[in-house]
């Protein structure tokens, strides 16, 4: 006789995430191979912005080439199609996009209309660069000086021209300067892209609730004996089951009353032992490829008086930006006043990054730092992360927050701001 056997909680909760998944990705078909689609409409919203903006400035063709899966966001934006090998679109004022993407030297094919994993693309050529290898870096860039002298064109922007290889870029301007006009339209795309239409507004509040359900799932698996690298391996597993297809997972543990970090993977080595702590920061993405931030402090056992206390003066620092996230706010005016409350509590100040905007990048514009000339704007999704070390700890906590027509939205995470105390 055949008895049923219960799966392995691995299994189950796999199980129970796909049960979950509903709420928190859009619906596609059984058999299509995206995790997620932005809505056609959606992406005509962008292209004609963009289009009408060039055509009154009298450009050609914008240029943008990405090469990273969390900072990539110029390529998605416009193609829905995350960067991982460079990946070039050329978008064009007058005809659908052009794509230069990795695979086998000098194919080329032509995009049907119907093909709805690339909306908006006339044509894909492969290229066989890569990264790491120098002498193929100039390839890509040939491809698209033959794009822009076969359409003859005058005039042609860069995106994000500072990031893209040299390569690249020297190849381009070595073709083109007899041609016509380079220029750089970095300042205007940030700044059309840091406002969210409704539908990413509601795809960026699913992943804020995507890394709620990732960290309650976690607290449950952590125990005395597991590595960091454990704690953050399955936080990346159970956002994956979640919708979730890029980020990173930053944290070190360390015994209560000794500084640690956000340490990347090579450094997560260390076990979780009684009595350590341990601050986590989930920075995956999520439907849609929208990112958000959740940072907490997990301790195994009872936090000291000290931490708690840290805990609550960043909770306090969060609060102060928070407050003052409303259109037309001077982002330099908020580090300056940041740094004054750091102050005012003998700590020490912020000398990189504490907030910032979120949406296709893990970190976009504007940044709330003191070199930042863009003012924030309604629609914006703003990460607040204030945080400092010191000989004895590392605290800090993030959370999400949308800019509204007279302010913040409600915390866009429902994780308790708080530390998790796990016998």
């Amino acid at each position: 006789m055949w008895h049923r056997v219960a799966p392995p909680p691995h299994r189950q909760r796999a199980l129970a995430a796909v049960a979950q998944r509903s709420d928190l990705e859009s619906i596609v078909e059984s058999d299509d191979r995206k995790l997620s689609r932005i809505s056609v409409p959606e992406l005509e919203r962008r292209w004609k912005l963009v289009r009408d903006y060039m055509r009154a400035r009298g450009i050609d063709c914008l240029i943008a080439q990405n090469a990273k899966d969390f900072t990539g966001g110029y390529v998605r934006w416009f193609t829905d199609i995350p960067a991982g090998y460079p990946r070039t679109v050329v978008f064009h004022a007058q005809e659908l996009m052009s794509v230069v993407e990795h695979g086998p030297e000098g194919k080329h094919r032509e995009v049907r209309a119907e093909d709805r994993d690339h909306p908006g693309v006339g044509e894909i050529f492969t290229s066989a660069s890569v990264p790491s290898v120098e002498m193929t870096q100039c390839r890509d860039g040939d491809i698209v000086a033959d794009i822009l002298k076969r359409r003859n064109y005058r005039m042609v922007a860069f995106l994000g021209r500072g990031s893209i290889p040299h390569g690249f870029i020297a190849t381009i301007e070595n073709a083109f300067r007899k041609q016509g006009k380079l220029l750089d339209e970095t300042e205007f795309i940030d700044s059309v892209k840091a406002v969210k239409s409704v539908e990413e507004i509601e795809l960026i509040k699913k992943t804020a609730l995507m890394q709620d359900a990732v960290f309650e799932r976690l607290l449950s698996q952590i125990k005395p004996g597991i590595r960091d690298s454990d704690v953050t391996a399955i936080a990346q597993y159970e956002g994956q089951l979640l919708g979730s297809e890029q980020g990173i997972f930053l944290g070190a543990s360390a015994e209560i009353g000794k500084p640690t970090s956000f340490a990347q993977r090579c450094f997560q080595g260390r076990t979780f032992r009684k009595n350590d702590y341990f601050p986590l920061l989930i920075e995956n993405n999520g439907v849609g490829g929208y990112y958000c931030e959740l940072a907490r402090t997990i301790v195994l056992g009872k936090a000291s008086q000290e931490l708690k206390e840290a805990t609550e003066a960043m909770k306090e620092a969060q609060a102060l930006t928070v407050k003052k996230l409303k259109p037309g706010a001077s982002c330099s005016e908020l580090f300056l006043a940041h740094n004054d409350f750091m102050a005012s509590k003998n700590l020490p100040a912020e000398t990189r990054l504490y907030a910032h905007a979120q949406g296709y990048d893990l970190v976009e514009r504007p940044l709330i730092r003191s070199d930042e000339s863009m003012l924030l704007e309604k629609g914006m999704n703003m990460a607040v992360h204030p945080g400092y070390s010191s000989k004895s700890l590392f605290s800090v906590i993030c959370d999400n927050y949308l800019i509204e027509d007279d302010g913040p939205s409600g915390c866009l995470h429902k994780t308790p701001s708080r530390i998790f105390e796990l016998n």
